[in-house]
């Protein structure tokens, strides 16, 4: 059984849509169990609408809330048991196996990074994401935790989306590529430059550089870049697609013809739809701390918590973090920079 603390607390819409999709993963994963974590009267009042099948949550009392607008590490500083700091600290007394929060991604990123530490070989955590294109599932990384990594660092985060894309999306040897303003090896700033010389030299399958123009062709298995440029491009994508679909649905109504048309083409998308849905991966799991931890949209359905949820587990299960430490071993110049850094 994998044990999964919830922070129940985390979230625009918690902790109803919180308890609600961790009732679902709970139902429809026999494997998994779940430790709601959070202010006990709140939790116990959402979970008595439900109906858990099992017996498989318990619920884990902390006092405070980190909100969404607070200042991370002064949130954690004043708010010892807020949901965030003590599904950490259950993570790392070995109480359970993995986190799962839709709260404050900095606190979530801080108190990872200060109470769980970095796996061995690794300087900074940064975020990943599976996100679609033309020809399967991608890995970027990073999307929001480190927003001006190191050369090595970036060599870092393709090792752990190397590993995160075997693991989890079964890629036998990923092609990594930085995300640059060119695809020239001379284009980018030093540490872009730097970055490449190093994956070049390593024994991933590095490609080169990749344009921003295909991000979302499938061209390469893993796209890494530092967490300003990725989180600015994640959330710009979800605008272009929110408003495309806005723009495209506007146009099917505006006359009989036209709606026919779209009611042909609902099946199309739909299936659209569903295969670029954020709820459907639930959560990006943030890669390089000593410990599992998945941070979701603050904006998260039940549907999205119950699949963040689920993903927790088959990271856990397919032992993401042993493999990435592994990996990092066995590359000379990093492991080299390792020992070096401990002397």
């Amino acid at each position: 059984m994998i044990r999964i603390a919830v922070d129940g607390m985390g979230g625009d819409y918690a902790p109803e849509v919180v308890v609600e999709g961790a009732v679902s993963a709970a139902n429809d994963f026999a494997h998994l169990e779940i430790i709601l974590v959070g202010q006990l009267d709140a939790l116990k009042r959402e979970l008595n609408k439900h109906k858990v099948l099992g017996g498989k949550i318990i619920v884990h009392p902390a006092a405070e809330v980190v909100g969404m607008g607070d200042s991370p590490v002064a949130a954690l500083r004043k708010k010892k048991d807020s949901s965030i700091a003590v599904c950490i600290d259950l993570l790392k007394k070995k109480e359970v196996d993995a986190v799962m929060t839709a709260g404050n991604t900095g606190a979530a990123v801080a108190a990872s990074a200060l109470m769980l530490g970095p796996l061995p070989g690794i300087k900074r955590p940064g975020i990943a994401i599976g996100t679609p294109t033309l020809h399967g599932i991608s890995v970027a990384m990073d999307v929001g935790a480190n927003l001006n990594p190191s050369a090595e660092e970036l060599v870092q985060y393709a090792v752990m989306a190397d590993v995160y894309a075997r693991c989890i999306f079964k890629k036998k040897r990923p092609s990594i590529a930085l995300l640059n303003i060119g695809e020239e090896e001379s284009k980018g700033t030093e540490v872009l430059k730097e970055a490449y010389k190093l994956l070049r030299d390593s024994p991933l399958n590095f490609v080169g550089n990749i344009e921003g123009r295909d991000f979302f062709t499938g061209k390469v298995d893993c796209i890494i870049c530092d967490g300003f440029v990725g989180n600015v491009v994640l959330k710009m994508c979800e605008s272009v697609l929110e408003t495309s679909i806005g723009i495209i649905s506007r146009e099917l109504r505006k006359n009989p013809i036209s709606m026919l048309g779209a009611w042909l083409c609902k099946p199309a998308m739909n299936a659209i739809r569903k295969e670029t849905n954020y709820e459907e991966a639930g959560g990006a799991p943030l890669l390089g701390v000593n410990g599992t931890v998945i941070i979701s949209h603050g904006i998260s359905s039940a549907r999205a918590i119950r699949n963040a949820i689920r993903v927790s587990g088959d990271i856990v299960s397919t032992q993401v973090n042993d493999q990435i430490i592994e990996t990092i071993a066995s590359i000379p110049a990093l492991s080299n920079q390792r020992l070096e850094g401990k002397k």
